[in-house]
């Protein structure tokens, strides 16, 4: 059995560059269910997928794409269906032994379901389901089409996928994970789902792994994790050469898998950026806002709900802005759009009579007002509820303190400060403060000492749980302790201490906005070949050499001015760059995720893949997003799961052994 060509798929060096999302979603519309309308099966057909592809299927398209590629009707293999056997059906599943039987059932005796089939597994099939597929003489010559897609992630963004492992941290990283069979079945199928990323693509990768084995003392199972999936990752792409027509024969981009060790602080700090600061504070669903507008017929208010995703222009441009930023652009561009739309120049003509030709020009521009006025307003209402939530728990002052706690400006004497000053701060900010400092100072949390802090932040022995299981992942717990006492003393040296240094070449925009997540250094080091060689492994028998990347007149040249000379306000210089607007006149971004990605993406050099066991954060995402504009490299990243802080703490409460509600 041969895989399929992707007509679709690009690689970067292809004359029009394609990005990762619109691969994946050139592949599933257009290989796939346009590649069926041939022949005598050019009419409507019925869509079948299971618990994985319809996800998949979601991630990428909308049920309009499907539509206009003939699909009259989309059902759950598992579902009771009517039989239509008048109808060709087009089957997109896992291959497994379950849905090869459900499949088998369906089409086989003298009146299956559907006339034809047109069969595509998202992974490779094994031999056995092969031949029990070939075996079944009754089904055989119902057989239209029978390929492996090879498409089995799930693109949450642009340049970014899960594999739809949530408990991976847990799993992997919690009690008898060496011994847990469910352990190794998790990791086979993560290691499938990134490997079909790459057939996807067409993509050859140069495969590292962060290494953290140490030859004096024997490994521990959590610590083989990412050399465990590299080589699974590894094993599966090679066979690819063989099995999938035009697959690369040298490699043609960079892998790099990491655990989210590498990384303790970025799925807990308070992050100032739209995106991350939506998910964090607001009370959403996935991507999904609910909100409430006042009743046309004056009783309660009614509930809305808006999804916050790439088909949103405004928030495609403003995800990434320092909230401050989208504050005052949404501000702008609401002033903009009232002075320049006809519609809104004519409704504020009030008590004046409005002529003909106005209310002509008042229908015609209708229409689109009424969307333009509506999405603007949805998100000055997110907005606000963010600023809000922002005054209303003093997140500026405990954000500061973040911040200069990463950067070694702070220790001891503020934490307490902060601390002592602010008794009605919520359990989970000073949860999250208590996780930061433990970061930065290990020492610290001996059982004394931890007991006298988490006794001031009037936290329980679970957080104090909590704190000494993120330790054990972070490994911090093996580095060489204080062995002073403590007695709430003030630190000396508070540099020593700092888990970030200041970015040079980059000016601080806005206040909080220091914190970078480690992910954009080691993107850097990546790029110039200068990634440590004793703590990150390659699998390819020949290393890459470092590509250099050209200079970006785009991006921020002036040095760091130092910090904010003003602390009482959000403005700072300029905007940076990499996350200015490009606004149509209307005062409404005219940019989509696939409208500008062909200028964008031109004349790109090889595409630099990330993938974090464990959770990766939106952080990291905004990161990619933006070192793919500097070095001229599209970044995806991938991850078992995308996690909010709320979310990441949860985790590590389940690794602590706390029940939660």
């Amino acid at each position: 059995m041969s895989s399929s060509d992707s007509e679709s798929s690009s690689s970067s060096h292809s004359k029009e560059y394609k990005n990762f999302r619109q691969t994946s979603r050139g592949r599933l519309l257009y290989e796939m269910l346009r590649s069926c309308r041939t022949g005598d099966s050019k009419a409507w057909k019925v869509l079948i997928m299971d618990r994985v592809t319809v996800k998949v299927m979601s991630c990428s398209c909308k049920m309009a794409d499907i539509t206009d590629e003939g699909i009259s009707l989309v059902e759950d293999l598992y579902r009771r269906r009517e039989p239509m056997p008048s109808m060709d059906v087009i089957y997109f599943i896992q291959p497994s032994k379950e849905n090869v039987v459900m499949f088998l059932s369906d089409m086989s005796g003298r009146e299956p379901f559907y006339r034809k089939a047109f069969i595509y597994f998202s992974s490779p099939v094994p031999k056995d389901l092969l031949a029990r597929i070939k075996g079944d003489t009754s089904v055989l010559p119902r057989i239209s089409a029978l390929r492996e897609m090879n498409l089995e992630y799930f693109a949450m963004d642009s340049q970014g996928y899960i594999t739809d492992h949530d408990s991976a941290l847990e799993d992997f990283y919690g009690e008898g994970a060496e011994t847990s069979r469910k352990v190794d079945i998790c990791l086979s199928t993560i290691a499938t789902r990134i490997a079909t990323v790459f057939a996807s693509l067409k993509e050859f990768p140069f495969v590292r792994y962060r290494s953290k084995e140490d030859n004096n003392t024997e490994p521990k199972f959590r610590d083989l994790v990412c050399k465990k999936l590299a080589t699974a990752v590894w094993d599966t792409i090679s066979t690819y050469k063989s099995t999938i027509p035009d697959f690369p024969k040298n490699e043609t981009c960079e892998l790099l898998i990491l655990d989210r060790s590498i990384d303790q602080i970025a799925p807990i700090i308070h992050e100032w950026f739209y995106d991350a600061m939506c998910h964090d504070l607001l009370d959403m669903d996935g991507n999904k806002y609910t909100y409430e507008v006042p009743s046309k017929s004056g009783g309660d208010p009614e509930k809305k709900e808006v999804l916050l995703e790439d088909h949103d222009p405004v928030w495609l441009e403003l995800r990434h802005a320092h909230i401050a930023d989208a504050s005052e652009r949404l501000s702008d561009k609401m002033t903009t759009f009232m002075s320049k739309n006809k519609a809104a120049q004519l409704q504020q003509k009030d008590g004046e009579e409005l002529s003909t030709r106005d209310l002509q020009k008042m229908v015609q521009s209708m229409p689109q007002y009424n969307e333009i006025k509506e999405k603007l307003s949805i998100h000055v209402e997110i907005a606000g509820q963010v600023n809000q939530i922002i005054r209303d728990e003093g997140l500026r002052d405990l954000g500061q303190l973040e911040q200069d706690l990463v950067f070694g400006d702070a220790g001891s004497k503020e934490v307490i400060n902060f601390l002592r000053s602010n008794q009605d701060a919520s359990y989970e900010c000073k949860l999250r403060l208590m996780l930061i400092y433990a970061i930065v100072y290990p020492e610290k949390f001996d059982a004394d000492k931890a007991a006298k802090l988490m006794q001031l932040a009037k936290l329980s022995q679970d957080e104090a749980k909590v704190v000494k299981t993120l330790l054990s992942l972070e490994g911090a717990d093996n580095k060489k302790a204080s062995r002073g006492t403590f007695s709430l003393k003030f630190d000396s040296q508070k540099s020593k201490h700092a888990a970030r240094k200041d970015k040079t070449g980059e000016e601080e925009q806005w206040q909080l906005f220091r914190f970078f997540p480690v992910l954009e250094e080691l993107i850097e080091q990546l790029t110039k070949g200068s990634l440590p060689k004793n703590e990150y492994n390659c699998m390819n028998q020949t290393a890459p050499a470092p590509v250099v990347p050209k200079a970006n007149t785009g991006s921020v040249q002036s040095a760091r001015a130092g910090k904010q000379s003003n602390p009482h306000s959000m403005r700072s210089r300029r905007t940076a760059n990499w996350a200015k607007p490009r606004n149509s006149d209307d005062g409404y971004s005219s940019d989509s995720v696939l409208g500008g990605a062909s200028n964008d993406f031109k004349m790109m050099g090889q595409r630099i893949f990330i993938f974090i066991v464990g959770g990766a954060t939106r952080s990291e995402l905004r990161v990619c997003h933006k070192l793919t504009t500097k070095l001229r490299r599209e970044i995806v990243l991938g991850s078992t799961s995308v996690d909010d802080p709320s979310h990441y703490i949860a985790k590590l409460k389940n690794l602590s052994g706390i029940k939660q509600h």
